[in-house]
């Protein structure tokens, strides 16, 4: 009977394909600068519109609108940068590269694993810009190294975790084009009907229900807790969500990482097995 080496085994593939795709993926974008140099433009740009164009109008008692700000621009722009793992699936299905990998002995997971982490390679060097950014327009960190440190943790493993909702509706669709209407519908709403650019308490009834159990207002006030930006006596929703929002954020991830890892495989098997 053959013993299995270490490296053998089904774990240390899985790993190993894994970096693997992941390499190809970082490759990818250091051969096509143009899909990170745009990812990069698009928080500063938003970060520079809402802070001098609406900061002006919008009144944050006891706080700066820059600082209210910051937590809801870093929020939707992972969020949004997520979205790409989606695009990148569906055009690899248009280009044929699923049917290359097919003939590969290699692990199922590999390539959505090497092409969430991708994403989480992109999400934290708009972090890093959004972060360099926000300190210019007035932006502080006015809690601990280890808080802020957490905040950014969590913003980066929600968009890790959407990467793989967003894989498994890039290869439900037909073309690479559809994507992008899929995650505007979904996105819009989730991003704009929130807490992330005006008090949640200034929308209307309906609107405001919908913000307060939106996982993306419990990751927005997760971050501005954790980075310090939530003036004393600002108001919190009564939901149960507005009451605890690291632990609707974890619980999100968890629900989020349960239901489409498993679906995204299995998605994927099937569409390598035609």
């Amino acid at each position: 009977m053959t013993m299995l080496t270490p490296r053998g085994t089904p774990l240390s593939r899985f790993l190993s394909d894994g970096w693997v795709t992941t390499k190809r993926n970082l490759l990818k974008i250091k051969r096509v600068p143009d899909i990170l140099v745009f990812t990069l433009i698009q928080p500063i740009m938003f970060v520079l519109l809402f802070t001098y164009v609406y900061g002006g109008v919008i009144d944050i008692p006891g706080s700066s609108y820059a600082e209210f700000l910051m937590a809801g621009i870093f929020a939707q722009t992972v969020v949004f940068g997520s979205t790409y793992s989606g695009s990148a699936m569906a055009q690899d299905l248009k280009d044929g590269i699923i049917d290359r990998f097919r003939t590969l002995p290699m692990s199922p997971a590999a390539v959505l694993v090497g092409r969430t982490n991708g994403d989480m390679f992109i999400n934290a060097s708009s972090m890093v810009v959004m972060m360099i950014t926000g300190f210019i327009v007035g932006w502080r960190i006015r809690s601990s190294f280890f808080e802020a440190l957490l905040a950014v943790l969590l913003l980066l493993l929600f968009a890790y975790s959407f990467s793989w909702v967003m894989a498994y509706i890039g290869m439900s669709v037909r073309s690479p084009e559809i994507i992008n209407n899929v995650s505007f519908l979904v996105l819009f709403p989730l991003t704009f009907i929130s807490n992330a650019f005006v008090p949640s308490e200034t929308l209307p009834t309906p609107l405001r229900v919908f913000a307060e159990w939106n996982p993306v207002s419990a990751l927005v006030q997760s971050a501005r807790e954790l980075f310090g930006n939530t003036a004393p006596g600002t108001p919190v929703g009564d939901a149960w969500t507005s009451q605890n929002p690291i632990l609707t954020v974890l619980l999100g991830m968890a629900v989020m990482l349960a239901i489409f890892v498993p679906l995204s495989i299995r998605k994927f098997q099937s569409i390598s097995s035609r």
